[in-house]
């Protein structure tokens, strides 16, 4: 199931002339653009009474190349290499000065491109940097969506935040993988869905037995079962008893402390993912339906009038197939 806040109360009118917005999150390599291209692609092949046009806009500096089509680039304003060879900083340095400089000029540049898209007949996408600290400690992204919110934006905005699946082969990445997602679920205060990326290129048992399980907790233990079951395990067993106390110790803390952040993921129960095959067309509607829902996309759209009924029935049968 997908981690979902779903917003009820009635739009403004200012809110009704807004596009609908998807902000993509997620560390370098996980699928960001991937994900973006994929909705793009299955979005237009939907039936009439669910097919958008869905637009890609690129706010990540250092973006190289886009398999989708973009409606807008950041770098069309700033861009990464440039910064890097004006004032002499380095890759991580250079993306940070440049998102500052978005923020700076975002009456003047971001607000006027999504101007363009002044509708609520509009869904964007927005692909955006994989630096992990935009969406934590550093409250770039934060400001960004404040803004958003300040021109109209407020209910009709999603955080998606993908994780590597291929990444989450042991429970440690994984609670890593779910701690980030909780990092800006908790600093963009969005309605949020998590995304668990690439389950087309890891075995489908591992990806059932992953979301299957209850807890982080349940995982952490099940782990390290399975390790003091194997020869490593056993050797580790025979070796703890030679090992200095201070090292001994050290284990036994960092074992204590995965556990105490595995227990408060659990408790608060915020964490969960929806898993995303790119090589599966249910599954690519299956993420759309939760990321909808979560914003409850389309309830307040134009009315169909009844010349549209009679692509209903065509509907149905292109769902049926």
């Amino acid at each position: 199931t997908a981690t979902t806040t779903t917003t009820t109360t009635t739009l403004t009118p200012r809110e009704m002339g807004r596009c609908t917005i998807q902000i993509v999150m997620g560390p370098a390599g996980s699928g960001k653009s991937t994900y973006c291209h994929a909705m793009q692609q299955h979005c237009a092949t939907l039936g009439r009474l669910r097919r958008r046009t869905v637009h890609v806009a690129n706010l990540d500096p250092a973006a190289e190349e886009f398999s989708y089509d973009v409606a807008f680039d950041v770098r069309d304003l700033v861009s990464v290499p440039e910064v890097m060879e004006e004032l002499q900083l380095g890759p991580n340095g250079a993306l940070l000065y440049c998102m500052e400089y978005l923020l700076e000029h975002a009456h003047d540049w971001l607000q006027q491109e999504l101007d363009e898209f002044d509708d609520d007949e509009y869904y964007l996408i927005l692909d955006c940097p994989g630096q992990v600290e935009l969406y934590s400690h550093v409250p770039v992204m934060r400001r960004l969506v404040e803004m958003l919110r300040t021109w109209g934006y407020d209910r009709r905005v999603v955080g998606v935040f993908c994780v590597d699946a291929t990444f989450c082969v042991d429970a440690s990445k994984f609670i890593s993988g779910s701690l980030l997602a909780l990092s800006a679920m908790v600093a963009l205060e969005l309605p949020h869905v998590n995304v668990l990326t690439k389950c087309d290129l890891v075995d489908e048992d591992f990806v059932e037995d992953l979301l299957n399980r209850e807890s982080a907790a349940d995982m952490w233990g099940a782990e390290r079962i399975a390790q003091d079951d194997n020869n490593d395990g056993d050797a580790m067993r025979r070796l703890r008893p030679s090992l200095p106390p201070a090292v001994s110790g050290s284990l036994r803390r960092r074992h204590a402390l995965t556990e105490a952040i595995v227990n408060l993921v659990d408790d608060f129960s915020m964490v969960s993912f929806v898993p995303l095959n790119l090589k599966d067309e249910e599954s690519l509607d299956y993420v759309l339906t939760q990321v909808d829902h979560t914003i409850q996309y389309g309830e307040d759209l134009e009315v169909r009038g009844a010349d549209d009924n009679e692509d209903v029935v065509d509907d149905l049968a292109d769902d049926d197939m």
